[in-house]
């Protein structure tokens, strides 16, 4: 599962690493600062090609074009990888309607009793990341167009598995253009791409559980708990 994640590199390491032009139209959506507290229905920045690389704002969470109204879309933050081929609210922009969801890392809870106690899992090398996304177009009764997408997500690897059995689909250089390619459309092309990402790509700390409300959003969301506190709030033997 991923159900909240950051973004914090900025615009030229973004346009430079995921191959999008510099005169992204949204650029001041990643120039306004770093993001450390991602949530479901909010924008996030998507790289889509129709025969050029673009960036895209969307809103996080897939709108069916059949959908009554928007709020389908905080159900569908998530697309499952074994089935996303043939469910209905999926199969469409699984052939046509890809892209990459850009994050720096993402986080993931592991309850303790009444407690979710989160971990914030990144790249070792602290390179922003590409999740394999769906994105629809929905025209509002009221009459806005708003552009979603879906974070697809597949098995846990076993760095993944301790904190939880699903993880979002990590894509990597040579993948990404693949799952962009406008041109391909057959699934059997398609699925091999939705498997977990190599073990030894990420690595992760326990954080404060201040991150566990939206509305928390600076960058001490990030920062690793103490020794200290982690023998004060936790098992730590039970986190990566």
């Amino acid at each position: 599962m991923c159900g909240r994640f950051t973004l914090t590199s900025n615009s030229d390491e973004l346009q430079g690493r995921f191959g999008f032009p510099s005169e992204f139209t949204d650029s001041e959506f990643i120039d306004h600062g770093p993001r450390y507290n991602i949530a479901p229905t909010q924008a996030v920045l998507t790289v889509t090609n129709d025969g050029q690389r673009r960036g895209e704002v969307m809103r996080w969470g897939l709108i069916p074009f059949w959908a009554k109204d928007l709020k389908v879309g905080a159900r569908m933050i998530n697309a499952v990888g074994e089935t996303v081929s043939t469910k209905p609210a999926f199969r469409a922009a699984f052939k046509k309607r890809r892209c990459l969801v850009l994050a720096n890392g993402f986080y993931e809870w592991k309850k303790d009793g009444r407690r979710r106690l989160p971990t914030y899992i990144y790249s070792k090398n602290s390179e922003p990341l590409a999740f394999a996304g769906l994105w629809e177009t929905w025209k509002s009764p009221e009459g806005p167009v708003v552009r979603s997408c879906t974070i697809v997500t597949t098995f846990a690897n076993s760095f993944i598995e301790p904190l939880h059995n699903r993880m979002p689909v990590i894509l990597s250089g040579e993948t990404q253009a693949l799952w962009l390619d406008p041109l391909t459309e057959d699934p059997a092309n398609l699925e091999p791409l939705l498997i977990p990402a190599p073990e030894d790509l990420l690595t992760s700390h326990r954080v404060a559980e201040t991150v566990n409300s939206v509305k928390n959003r600076g960058p001490e969301l990030i920062l690793p708990l103490s020794e200290g506190d982690l023998e004060a709030n936790s098992d730590s033997r039970l986190f990566p």
